[in-house]
């Protein structure tokens, strides 16, 4: 019991140190100087700014970065395409991390935590496919997407099923931000 809490703190301290990072990612404007300095490379930047789609606190700035990509660029589709990827890497990596370790604590804690009934419904493999839907809607959504990716992390989603899910629901939502850029805000 105590390694699990040590464990959940080094958790709770990798979150926060990744939080303390994207605050000084965004007070210092590192996200708009790569921008700036890849402007004729549209298929970077739709890369770059798809990376920074995924976390709560650069989904803002990001969703605006792939707004204005859309709008200088030929094909909005392509532009999807490739900030899909690059939001496929960030979720990955967010990904490895809630499910192989922080759903791993959480799971050890509802094991212990003598509530039998709350451990009975998340052994159903309902529950599991309910977890892995919601978590897919957030991922789609322009929301962040850590609870969505901690949702299929609990659910324990396999990578090989993860990895296009992503791709797709990001492309998907990357793909709605860029048509309306385009034709509502381009026009």
């Amino acid at each position: 019991m105590e390694n699990q809490k040590n464990n959940l703190a080094k958790d709770i301290g990798i979150i926060v140190l990744s939080v303390i990072v994207a605050i000084i990612l965004i007070k210092t404007g590192a996200i708009e100087q790569i921008l700036k300095q890849t402007r004729d490379l549209w298929f970077l930047d739709s890369f770059i700014a798809g990376m920074f789609f995924t976390s709560i606190f650069t989904t803002v700035p990001a969703i605006v970065a792939l707004g204005e990509i859309a709008q200088s660029s030929q094909s909005v589709l392509l532009v999807a395409i490739f900030g899909g990827l690059g939001a496929l890497c960030g979720d990955l990596i967010i990904f490895r991390f809630m499910r192989d370790r922080f759903g791993k604590d959480i799971l050890r804690l509802i094991r212990n935590s003598g509530n039998g009934r709350f451990r009975s419904i998340v052994r159903l493999k309902s529950f599991r496919w309910l977890t892995f839907f919601f978590g897919a809607l957030i991922i789609a959504s322009p929301l962040p997407d850590e609870l969505g990716l901690a949702m299929m992390g609990f659910s324990k989603t396999k990578t090989s099923l993860f990895i296009p899910a992503s791709f797709v629901l990001n492309f998907l939502g990357i793909l709605v931000i860029g048509l309306v850029a385009k034709n509502l805000l381009g026009n």
